[in-house]
């Protein structure tokens, strides 16, 4: 089923957890000068336009990235963070996918796979990179991000920054994460690897994350960000969540000092909370 357009909640709550643990992430990559990949397995389109039908439509940035962007007292790394997207954005109606965002943090020595498989937005994607100059050293796909993952592992860097992020469409996306993750650590176990994920009352997502810890026990963080309380009909995603393996050694630090900050910016009722969790060799 590829029903899922991510042009529709483009630059939401979700979006601002994700896209500033990658900035973090991604920051600390490129304080070694050794090159590394990126590798997304759902892109996306890319680049997303706030002020089309689709993102209009229902407007979830009014309650993610444009109260973030409407903040004038950000803590140091949130300031950096929103700075570094106006730098990077070539309007200011744009928001960026993750694959925008690794293409403008990433250096010339270091190197892309995109995979997308929905027709239109690999389209999008397409054109997004070629308009972003990412070159050759990058390859966008239209095939399964989970099989295209498992195929270029190891890199032959042995540094990698993955970013699982399937639309849960279906309860078996819950399970591919799971596989898909028991997979990767056979072939590169050192990877660090960002698996996004909805918090819902679904048992499927309550699940996710104790069933990631029991694949990487030892190394690994799990952030989650809730903007508001369960729905009493037990639809709609109420937060988001951000489980890291091999994360960087500052991550807990970092996010421990700028969650508090994002549930009082994003919170949508008193029931908004923070959840960090981590484990760490």
């Amino acid at each position: 089923m590829l029903s899922y357009r991510h042009a529709f909640h483009a630059g939401n709550h979700a979006d601002v957890l994700k896209h500033f643990i990658l900035y973090l992430v991604l920051d600390y990559f490129n304080r070694k000068d050794k090159p590394y990949w990126y590798i997304d397995t759902h892109s996306g389109a890319g680049l997303y336009d706030l002020y089309s039908n689709e993102s209009q439509k229902v407007g979830e940035y009014k309650q993610g990235i444009e109260r973030l962007n409407s903040s004038d007292k950000l803590p140091e790394l949130l300031q950096a963070f929103t700075g570094r997207l106006k730098d990077i954005l070539p309007g200011e109606n744009l928001y960026c996918g993750s694959p925008w965002l690794a293409q403008a943090l990433t250096r010339a020595s270091d190197k892309l796979r995109l995979f997308e498989l929905h027709p239109t937005d690999f389209k999008h994607l397409q054109n997004n990179m070629q308009e972003a100059g990412l070159g050759k050293r990058g390859q966008v796909m239209q095939s399964d991000g989970f099989q295209g993952l498992i195929a270029l592992l190891p890199p032959p860097t042995r540094r990698a920054v993955v970013l699982i992020d399937p639309p849960y469409e279906e309860k078996q996306d819950y399970a591919r994460v799971a596989n898909v993750l028991k997979d990767a650590k056979k072939r590169f176990e050192s990877g660090c690897y960002l698996i996004w994920y909805p918090c819902l009352s679904r048992e499927e997502s309550r699940k996710l994350p104790e069933q990631l810890k029991k694949i990487f026990p030892d190394n690994y963080l799990n952030a989650e960000l809730h903007v508001h309380a369960p729905r009493s009909d037990g639809f709609g995603m109420h937060g988001s969540g951000m489980f890291v393996v091999n994360p960087p050694y500052l991550l807990a630090e970092q996010l421990q000092k700028n969650l508090p900050e994002l549930v009082q910016i994003l919170r949508q009722d008193e029931f908004a909370r923070f959840v960090l969790d981590f484990q760490i060799k």
